[in-house]
């Protein structure tokens, strides 16, 4: 879709993303532990939204409309009805129409996409934001919870860790199809966590990896699954986090702008986006993400852009090869050579087509329902050298996200233009 009236991306703020390895987080081992406890799910959706009105200058009351995305709060946080908790973050709020959108990881970006089409129907200001709270359960539970997200009845007894177990299965199938190796892949989460490393919001900001180490199975990186067709695909290091975090930013028209007392100069425009469904438990093609191409070509068609337009983009990292099947679904690599890409050093801070500057989901962090709201954040801080030390070298003019939901079953592609 174009949008008819012009969308601007004001700005907005997340909060750390954190989780077991993160220096904040409190667990068992941690010094504060029994004395202090993790933020929870409103506390960190309620400082999303404060922090997203005082980063841009935007009163509470004025905004017009509000969209949370949240993938599972019912059961990680016996918390439902988002919306109706989301506005207790500030007395101004009250009454404002706020609503949950859910779309499993893709919920972020559908909550983004809910404000751009409020915006278009004759609202002027309104904000996307999106939160999840993980770390509630054990691994194996979450896992559980998680595999919502899948055809359940025909799924979830690929393994106990049903999405791990899907992408070692399309890492298995690319790996026979193209001959690449797990070195080959680990090169996406050593890239990931160098990112990571630089960006003080990141999950895993504390921990380094080697290339020897994600490539190399072992006691401190395990081949987890149990499912032994599957298991040797798939490391602890070629997956994403599983964190708490949230995000929130304001989307407004040109008529919004002026009542906020912005111009276009200060904001980036989102020039077309694309969303593509597709049926639960019918991948056709483990080595390629069909649905994302869909939802790609789309937004490509209707922002008269191509791949070779894009100077910055952030991508569904939910595992390292789906790093590299979302390169080449989104057309910055031939089928099969998504791993020449980033092993070619373009998809880095300082290469040709930067991927996942803040760390990606492997590193930066995975809130399931915050995912699709900080990567449009992210392209606006990038656009607006906001990054600090993991800050692009040169200004990038148009920027790409993907974020998909389950297996390639729910992709949200939106374009993006800086006008500063």
């Amino acid at each position: 879709m174009k949008p008819n009236r012009k969308v601007y991306v004001v700005g907005g703020d997340i909060t750390t993303f954190i989780g077991k390895n993160h220096p904040d987080f409190i667990w068992k081992r941690h010094p504060d532990f029994g004395t202090k406890e993790n933020p929870t799910l409103e506390e960190l959706t309620t400082k999303a939204i404060l922090g997203a009105c005082e980063k841009t200058g935007v009163k509470p009351e004025q905004i017009q409309r509000g969209y949370i995305g949240n993938f599972a709060g019912e059961l990680f946080s016996n918390q439902g009805h988002m919306g109706a908790m989301a506005v207790r973050a500030h007395e101004s709020l009250r009454g404002t129409p706020f609503i949950r959108v859910e779309g499993a990881c893709a919920s972020g970006a559908l909550a983004v996409v809910g404000a751009i089409e409020s915006l278009q129907a004759g609202l002027d200001i309104v904000m996307a934001t999106g939160s999840e709270v993980q770390t509630t359960v054990s691994a194996r539970e979450g896992a559980g919870y998680l595999a919502r997200a899948s055809h359940w009845e025909t799924e979830r007894e690929i393994d106990d860790f049903t999405f791990p177990a899907m992408f070692a299965r399309r890492a298995k199938h690319y790996k026979e199809a193209y001959g690449a190796t797990d070195a080959d892949i680990a090169h996406v989460t050593v890239k990931a966590y160098s990112n990571g490393n630089k960006n003080p919001l990141a999950h895993m900001r504390t921990v380094e990896m080697t290339l020897e180490n994600a490539s190399t199975p072992g006691d401190r990186n395990p081949q987890f699954l149990k499912n032994e067709d599957l298991r040797e695909h798939l490391k602890v290091s070629d997956c994403s986090q599983v964190s708490d975090g949230a995000a929130a930013l304001i989307l407004a028209t040109e008529e919004g702008l002026k009542k906020i007392g912005k111009t276009p100069a200060d904001c980036i425009e989102v020039t077309s986006y694309g969303v593509a469904t597709s049926p639960l438990g019918d991948v056709d093609d483990f080595t390629f993400m069909g649905n994302t191409h869909k939802a790609a070509t789309e937004a490509y068609a209707d922002g008269e852009l191509s791949a070779q337009d894009i100077q910055i983009c952030e991508v569904h990292d939910c595992f390292a090869i789906a790093e590299v099947l979302m390169t080449e679904a989104l057309g910055f690599a031939e089928r099969g050579k998504g791993t020449d890409l980033v092993k070619s050093g373009a998809t880095a801070i300082d290469g040709s087509i930067p991927v996942n500057t803040g760390g990606g989901l492997i590193a930066f962090g995975h809130p399931v329902g915050a995912t699709g709201v900080k990567q449009t954040l992210e392209i606006f801080r990038q656009m607006k050298g906001q990054c600090g030390d993991y800050q692009v070298p040169n200004k990038p003019q148009i920027g790409l996200s993907a974020n998909m939901g389950g297996d390639d079953r729910t992709s949200v592609v939106i374009t993006y233009k800086n006008l500063g």
